[in-house]
């Protein structure tokens, strides 16, 4: 048996992502006869990255509670930083406004802001840089989406494992009237191009349900009564578990159009649930997973393109239950048993 610390970084208050992932790393270590502790570092934002990676590399993951740990796991910015002589970074992501979104971060700002931008990327790169080669023993990236991030920003080539659907008890009930879509509602996940695409001819008779909440929530909801859809719209706001996986059970499909994504893995857990998943060409991770008329539909980023495949899914039962039943045997693939052998290095 082995003692494991899984380690990742949060903004406090924050439910991301990387904690599901990071919970059912905990559960699948467990459930092979190791132990298991979940710890997380500070994340304190943009502009306060020293202070979080400082803290973070400060982090005692040698000993936990008394008992030793034989091996690290981390995830995610700057979880990476801990220090341990058996540390496998499974990367979910670095400082996106660093990397990927860098043309985004400087539009607009002044001179001034624009040269302090590029000390800190400059140190940020160079951080992650000699963190995420000398400071652990294997890279591993959550995507492709990631590696390539790293390839080209840093000169770094990961091994690439996708993760597994958590281990929820995910069923399907029915191939309902209706598409699914849950996030965090931020300007990334790009809620608004299924909002957009509702008011399009082609999806006038489709109808969204949206879970998640977010900084977005309230103009989202004011996009959707400027164009007329309100009616065809329910905002559900932060679900439970159980919540959450019904409304997998029960819906024709799930629509997930983020831009850049790193994993997204709503994906999986749609395919889990046989529900084939709508998504862009510029969405990232989902479009590893996502193939185009075989587990869901691809298609441009653009609110007709994506109304035209929310009708065509809405219009056809059997094309969902085709698409999702290809997607249940690419979840069934992914297993934990693979994904912790090729995590653990002890």
């Amino acid at each position: 048996m082995a003692v494991f610390a899984i380690v990742t970084s949060s903004p406090p208050g924050v439910e991301g992502g990387h904690l599901v992932i990071a919970r059912a790393v905990v559960t699948a270590a467990r459930e092979r006869g190791h132990d298991a502790r979940l710890v997380v570092t500070p994340d304190h934002g943009f502009g306060r990255q020293t202070k979080s990676y400082w803290q973070t590399r400060r982090t005692n993951v040698r000993e936990i509670e008394g008992a030793r740990i034989d091996q690290v796991i981390s995830l995610r910015h700057p979880s990476y930083a801990v220090r341990h002589s058996a540390h496998v970074c499974w990367l979910n992501h670095t400082m996106r406004e660093y990397y990927d979104l860098w043309p985004r971060l400087i539009a607009g700002i002044s001179k001034k802001n624009l040269l302090k931008e590029r000390i800190r990327r400059t140190l940020t790169h160079a951080a992650d840089a000699y963190l995420l080669t000398s400071n652990v023993t294997k890279l591993v990236a959550q995507s492709r989406t990631i590696q390539r991030r790293l390839v080209d920003e840093l000169g770094i080539r990961p091994d690439v494992l996708h993760p597994p659907p958590p281990q929820r008890p995910y069923r399907c009930e029915a191939y309902g009237d209706y598409i699914f879509a849950v996030s965090r509602l931020t300007p990334l996940k790009r809620v608004d191009l299924l909002i957009r695409a509702l008011a399009e001819a082609a999806a006038r008779r489709v109808r969204a349900v949206i879970a998640g909440e977010g900084e977005d929530r309230g103009r989202l909801e004011q996009l959707a009564k400027e164009l007329g859809v309100a009616q065809r719209v329910s905002f559900l706001g932060r679900i439970d578990d159980d919540t959450l996986l019904d409304h997998l059970a029960r819906c024709r499909a799930v629509c997930f159009t983020p831009l850049g994504e790193d994993y997204g893995f709503v994906t999986v857990e749609a395919f889990a649930s046989r529900k084939a998943v709508i998504t862009a060409t510029d969405s990232g991770g989902p479009t590893e997973l996502v193939v185009h008329d075989r587990t869901g539909l691809v298609c441009d980023p653009s609110p007709s393109a994506l109304a035209s495949s929310l009708a065509s899914i809405m219009d056809d039962r059997a094309l969902a239950e085709r698409l999702g039943a290809a997607g249940a045997e690419r979840a069934a693939a992914m297993t934990w048993d693979a994904a912790l052998a090729q995590l653990t290095i002890v």
